[in-house]
């Protein structure tokens, strides 16, 4: 398969020590061969496999020093892409970089679209579809546990198990094609019914197993969606400051401080928490602080965790009540805050509101209780059980349709067999689970399909 060539900046866009322009394709070489001035006039088609080399790169109208680079040469198909790459490693200022790529377009490179780099891996054989979308995985992971998972899927974990169970179908119907040429031998029939209960239901139960893990995988992928309530004053903002280790919200004493949603990531035991502080539910006269009201009960009513803050120094008062009846169903920790000023909530009405909501008491002003409330977050959701290595965790959610797809497929194979429905009719769930196990590795999806996925990684990648 054979491709143009095509460039882009890998590195993020801003000030830094170096910054990377990759290119790849047949003519990567000979493109930035054009602009290279090595040392002692060495050219990069002289260049070893893998090596880096000191040089500038030379704007050909004006034959003058444009940069001072070190070119990395990687000939394929021992690459990234299967095809030959050139990283040119320059200063890394967003005039130097922009310079460089420009003249690299200008000598007949194309601007890459984004994750095409990737896709050519792909396209190439590199690596299937599943691996594909690991690397933006490993590039947006949070935490150590989302980074671990990624490079699981990178290497190919996820993989090998669905070829696995596709093996494992293919096998079968090959069974049931015999029995559909060679009706008249009893046997046959018989062994091929006896196959496909043993096979059939095999891949149900590994990919129960995989759909067992697709909670704690997508949360470790997505992050938790939590979001922190209450009436005003009760210490929101304290506790977003507390778990982020930074003072991100203003904190005063004055209610309605917080007049918007205010959003940001953090890492609680291996957790990844996108953290929403939000404007105090209550009813108010002020229309800014109702807008953020407002947005505060649409988030509200996203959330995966619900963090209900309430104040250890104040009586419960109806807007307190209201609030547990928002929440209700969903998965809540009631935080009773101020621990530190003297007593007036009711704290048996709070444990009949909370019901079997987990509970915990702080002072944020003393820093007590963040411990209690982290280690109640990651028992919530994971209960211990994520720190199991070897396991193939599935957390992307295009590959948990896909699996619950094949799963129904499947049993209904199963329950049609049961039931004594002709094999070719059986058959034709077997194959349509095959082919919904192929989509998750890219062996057989439409490639509209394919270019959307590619689309949504960073450019350079």
């Amino acid at each position: 398969m054979e491709f143009d060539t095509i460039a882009a900046i890998s590195t993020p866009m801003g000030e830094g020590a170096i910054a990377i322009v990759r290119l790849s394709g047949d003519d990567a070489i000979r493109i930035a061969d054009r602009l290279f001035k090595g040392v002692r006039g060495k050219k990069l088609a002289n260049a070893a496999s893998h090596t880096i080399n000191y040089g500038h790169i030379l704007d050909p109208k004006t034959e003058q020093v444009a940069e001072e680079v070190m070119v990395a040469v990687m000939k394929g198909p021992k690459t990234f892409t299967k095809e030959d790459v050139v990283e040119i490693n320059c200063h890394g200022g967003l005039v130097s970089v922009n310079r460089v790529l420009q003249l690299v377009l200008n000598e007949g490179a194309r601007l890459a679209e984004p994750g095409e780099f990737t896709k050519r891996a792909f396209l190439n054989g590199r690596i299937d579809l599943s691996q594909a979308e690991a690397v933006m995985d490993l590039i947006r992971a949070k935490t150590d546990r989302a980074m671990n998972m990624a490079l699981g899927q990178m290497e190919g974990r996820l993989s090998k198990l669905i070829r696995k169970l596709r093996q494992e179908i293919l096998e079968t119907l090959a069974h049931v094609e015999v029995n559909i040429d060679y009706p008249e031998y009893d046997d046959v029939e018989e062994m091929t019914h006896h196959m496909l209960f043993e096979k059939a239901g095999y891949v149900r139960n590994e990919i129960e197993k995989l759909l067992q893990t697709s909670q704690q995988g997508k949360i470790l992928r997505e992050g938790l969606s939590t979001v922190i309530v209450g009436r005003p004053n009760v210490g929101k903002s304290s506790l977003l400051n507390s778990l982020v280790h930074e003072n991100k919200a203003i904190v005063t004493d004055i209610p309605g401080t917080t007049r918007d949603v205010i959003e940001e990531y953090v890492n609680v035991r291996g957790v990844p928490l996108r953290l929403l502080d939000t404007a105090g539910i209550r009813e108010t006269e002020d229309i800014v602080e109702r807008i953020g009201v407002e947005r505060s009960r649409q988030v509200l009513r996203e959330a995966d965790l619900i963090l209900l803050v309430l104040n250890y120094s104040d009586e419960l008062t109806s807007e307190d009540e209201n609030i547990f009846k928002a929440v209700e169903g969903m998965d809540v920790i009631v935080i009773v805050n101020k621990t530190d000023l003297p007593q007036k909530i009711d704290m048996d009405r709070v444990r009949e509101l909370a019901n079997d909501y987990k509970m915990v008491t702080t002072s944020l002003l003393e820093d007590q209780g963040i411990d209690e409330l982290e280690e109640a977050i990651a028992s919530l959701f994971f209960s211990g059980s994520i720190e199991a290595g070897d396991m193939t965790y599935v957390s992307n959610t295009r590959h948990i349709a896909l699996l619950n797809q094949a799963l129904h497929s499947i049993e209904e194979a199963i329950s049609g067999a049961e039931a004594g429905t002709p094999i070719d009719i059986v058959q034709i769930d077997l194959t349509r689970a095959w082919e919904l196990l192929g989509e998750i590795i890219g062996d057989s999806m439409h490639e509209s399909l394919i270019d959307q996925l590619f689309s949504q990684f960073c450019l350079g990648k």
